[in-house]
């Protein structure tokens, strides 16, 4: 079976998970999108960070509930990330790459290339 066009996936933003339908664009990196609205919010905080102010890693700010309440979203995002990688040796696949140079790049054996992505038993 052939992989899916981009029109049928169920595209959502990597960051914040909306959608495709929710927002006004989505941008595709290789297996991850960001909506505007995300690339919006990052614009706002590149432009109101000054040089002289140190980076906080953003979980050293967060409560322990905050961190709980991420964890679902991440963990969505985390399985869109594994579709999207499913859909790309899909189409590598469909292209006739071989299951050896597909293992090849992602550091795998051919064999265990073809376990997880053939979707054969």
């Amino acid at each position: 079976m052939p992989a899916p066009s981009p029109a049928d996936q169920d595209i959502r933003c990597s960051f914040c998970v909306k959608p495709k339908t929710d927002v006004a664009k989505m941008i595709a990196g290789a297996g991850v999108y960001i909506c505007d609205e995300c690339v919006g919010l990052c614009a706002e905080i590149l432009a109101a960070q000054s040089a002289e102010t140190p980076e906080i890693p953003y979980t050293e700010s967060m409560t322990d509930e905050q961190i709980l309440d991420l964890l679902p979203r991440i963990a969505e995002v985390a399985a869109q990330v594994e579709d999207n990688l499913r859909v790309w040796v899909q189409r590598a696949r469909d292209r006739g790459v071989t299951w050896a140079r597909i293992g090849a790049a992602l550091g795998m054996s051919r064999q265990s290339a073809w376990e997880r992505f053939s979707g054969e038993e």
